[in-house]
């Protein structure tokens, strides 16, 4: 209990860090819409994709102990999907769904990190619902079921944009299942679009499994052969790489002694004792997820400091390069007025024959205010545009792109910092943009380090085994370096940040 409490402690630290030194950046450059904490601050996620009628309902019914969604070979729901813990009332142990709120009540309620969906409309907040199921399954994550993938091109084939909800969630889920069929191994369009585009850009490889489901249905074992070297191959083609990820082959349970055709007909199922159904081993990987929190939280700050410390680096170097044009500017204005004043002071003096000192000094000096005046409002404003186009055109000069991790990380944000430098004309404190780029990037490099040597600290913890009861008590009762209370690296303000202003 006192390792779950720590545990705890934890998330809300590394929630606290995000919303005190990230989030007020993230929103004032417009790299999120909403809070980052949102993402963070509620329980492990699990999301469930694949092709319509591929078994995802079936298994999550499984997982879950209870009829909880619809089954059926068509496809049967077209809405997105979340399933989480409800006690019942009654206090029956029959599995049922206890809740049931609609996407509008998620969208809006802040205990949900979904503010972000909000985005994407009321066509889409009408696919969403909630649902709260007492099975113990849920004890300490949730389940995400979303519409079966098909064969659609547009938008408006579903009335919102499917690939960005899925990249939204992707984006918050802890661990993502794709599952696919016999029928339909890999061949779906918006399969093909999910796995080449839209994951890569939201998640990891590491967080994704892929599943062969419903291979009862194949009529023999060399069908299942050919099904899943199809499979393999689609995915060799989708993901854009040699190597082929780790396929899960899973089969209801039930299958086995109700085994038949689509026809109706009695199906040879011998085959199958010789395939291990590896269903069990996903139960337990989704069970984990709690367990890899902590990892993905960190990695989640991790992630965002880089390419927040990148974006700020990207528009402080920008204003650094127009503070040098702008004095250059100036410099050449001051020598052309400077210039002007003495061309029309000679003039006056040689062409007109005015002597008279006060009478030159005047003349010049109005002749240099007027361009010096001229070329600081009129001049200036054509150059600044060209200034700014120029920039736009080669924004990758803004900053260093030395290794594939900087160009990673520079191709998240670069898009973000175009759009900024549009809205704003170029125009931005240099000295608010300098503060946040030194304190996001000292949060980054030192705090996040400071996360990974607690977060093994606890492993160790984790994997002591006491040998005795007073062991173990002395394991429970000792100051952790986790234990409540920030020790992540803490930013002065303005007017004491000596350190940043000296970088």
């Amino acid at each position: 209990m006192n390792q779950e409490n720590n545990i705890d402690s934890l998330r809300a630290e590394f929630s606290g860090l995000v919303e005190k030194y990230f989030t007020p950046v993230a929103l004032r450059y417009g790299y999120s819409d909403v809070p980052l904490e949102t993402n963070i601050k509620w329980r492990p996620l699990v999301l469930m994709l694949g092709n319509y009628s591929s078994g995802k309902s079936t298994l999550i019914n499984e997982l879950l102990g209870g009829e909880v969604q619809a089954t059926g070979q068509a496809p049967t729901d077209d809405s997105f999907t979340v399933i989480t813990w409800g006690d019942a009332e009654n206090g029956t142990d029959t599995v049922h769904v206890v809740e049931e709120r609609d996407g509008k009540f998620l969208l809006n309620d802040p205990e949900y990190p979904f503010e972000g969906l909000k985005k994407y409309g009321q066509r889409f907040a009408s696919h969403l619902r909630l649902k709260k199921v007492n099975s113990p399954f849920l004890q300490n994550l949730a389940l995400i079921d979303t519409p079966g993938m098909l064969d659609s091109i547009t938008e408006r084939d579903r009335g919102y944009s499917y690939q960005n909800a899925v990249g939204e969630l992707a984006r918050i889920a802890d661990l993502i299942l794709i599952l696919f069929d016999p029928h339909k191994a890999g061949t779906v369009r918006e399969t093909y679009t999910s796995i080449r585009d839209t994951l890569p850009a939201h998640t990891f490889e590491d967080r994704i499994l892929f599943v062969l489901n419903r291979i009862d249905e194949c009529a023999s074992l060399t069908d299942l052969l050919q099904v899943y070297g199809t499979l393999c191959w689609n995915l060799s083609q989708s993901t854009g790489r040699k190597d082929i990820p780790v396929i899960h082959l899973t089969y209801s349970p039930k299958a086995r002694t109700a085994g038949h055709l689509a026809n109706g007909s009695k199906q040879d199922m011998r085959y199958l004792e010789l395939i291990e159904n590896q269903q069990e081993n996903l139960k337990k990987a989704i069970l984990q997820a709690p367990h890899h929190r902590l990892d993905n939280l960190a990695t989640f700050i991790e992630t965002h400091g880089e390419r927040l410390t990148h974006m700020t680096e990207a528009l402080f170097n920008y204003r650094r390069q127009w503070r040098k044009f702008a004095i250059k500017f100036a410099f050449l204005g001051l020598l052309s007025s400077l210039v002007v004043s003495a061309g029309a002071t000679f003039g006056i003096s040689t062409y007109l024959g005015i002597p008279d000192p006060i009478i030159l000094a005047s003349a010049g000096g109005g002749a240099a205010l007027v361009i010096f005046f001229t070329w600081m409002t009129f001049l200036k404003k054509k150059f600044v545009t060209r200034f700014l186009a120029r920039q736009l055109k080669n924004p990758d000069k803004l900053t260093s792109l030395d290794n594939q991790a900087r160009m990673d990380s520079w191709n998240s944000v670069k898009d973000i910092v175009l759009t900024y430098l549009k809205k704003t004309g170029g125009v931005y404190s240099l000295g608010d943009v300098e503060y946040d780029y030194f304190s996001v990037k000292k949060v980054f490099e030192r705090g996040t380090r400071e996360i990974r040597e607690v977060l093994n600290e606890l492993t160790a913890v984790r994997h002591d085994d006491p040998h005795s009861k007073e062991d173990k008590d002395d394991m429970d009762s000792r100051d952790l370096p986790y234990n409540p209370g920030p020790r992540f690296i803490k930013i002065p303000t303005k007017l004491q940040d000596e350190e940043v202003s000296g970088n």
